[in-house]
């Protein structure tokens, strides 16, 4: 979802230091929760952990360039469903940064839109999950329709990000329409993967309950919490 250079350029690019600056705030916030809850130790493996996938999946992933911008197969859910909120959300900003430091230097102009669009979809994953999960309910024990749901949250936020920036730098004309459209619709692909991987790797933990229980992981992953 990396948002193609000039789609948004000049003055109008401070918008995104600001939404930027609001997400980052959000997400140390969360993460100070996170190290009083669970402290630091563990926050930080998780982190460190989150910030590996994502640079992975961002360098080792397929990516394909579409319309607007390009689509990854990020997983949002599935590191929010492992890891937790806080360390999902510090990984996708590291994982996103490193990227472009070590190979992508021309997007970090753009990295205020992209880790915007990466993370405020995740905060609202947070609000949809406390909906669509029942109190006290293991992660492993999450049915298809519920990680779908998780799924088209965070992938349909991305999605609607990336169309805010399109038409914020560019207007409502026929062909950035179309490139945008084009995009969204590409990003179906995605939502038909991710939650089928969700399932696989929530029935991999539970399978390894041991291993699922280590401080590496979200306690609710296991019903600890």
């Amino acid at each position: 979802m990396h948002i193609e250079p000039g789609i948004v350029d000049g003055a109008k690019i401070v918008l995104s230091y600001a939404t930027a600056g609001l997400s980052g705030l959000f997400a140390l916030k969360l993460a100070s929760s996170d190290i009083n809850e669970r402290g630091a130790l563990s926050f930080a493996a998780r982190s460190a952990i989150t910030t590996a996938l994502v640079f992975c999946f961002f360098e080792v992933l397929p990516h394909y360039p579409v319309g607007v911008s390009e689509v990854h197969l990020i997983l949002g859910s599935t590191l929010f469903l492992l890891f937790g909120m806080a360390p999902a959300a510090i990984g996708l900003a590291v994982g996103l940064l490193a990227q472009g430091l070590l190979f992508a230097p021309y997007d970090l102009q753009q990295y205020g839109m992209n880790v915007t669009t990466l993370l405020v979809p995740l905060f609202a994953l947070r609000i949809v999950a406390s909906q669509a999960i029942a109190p006290g309910m293991r992660y492993v024990d999450l049915k298809y329709r519920q990680a779908l749901t998780l799924s088209v949250t965070y992938q349909a936020g991305i999605v609607t990000w990336v169309a805010f920036w399109a038409l914020y730098g560019h207007g409502i004309g026929i062909d950035n329409l179309a490139s945008i459209g084009t995009f969204g619709l590409s990003y179906m692909l995605v939502i038909s993967i991710e939650p089928l991987v969700d399932i696989m790797v929530l029935a991999i933990a539970k399978s390894n309950a041991t291993i699922a229980r280590s401080s590496v992981f979200d306690l609710r992953l296991l019903g600890q919490a």
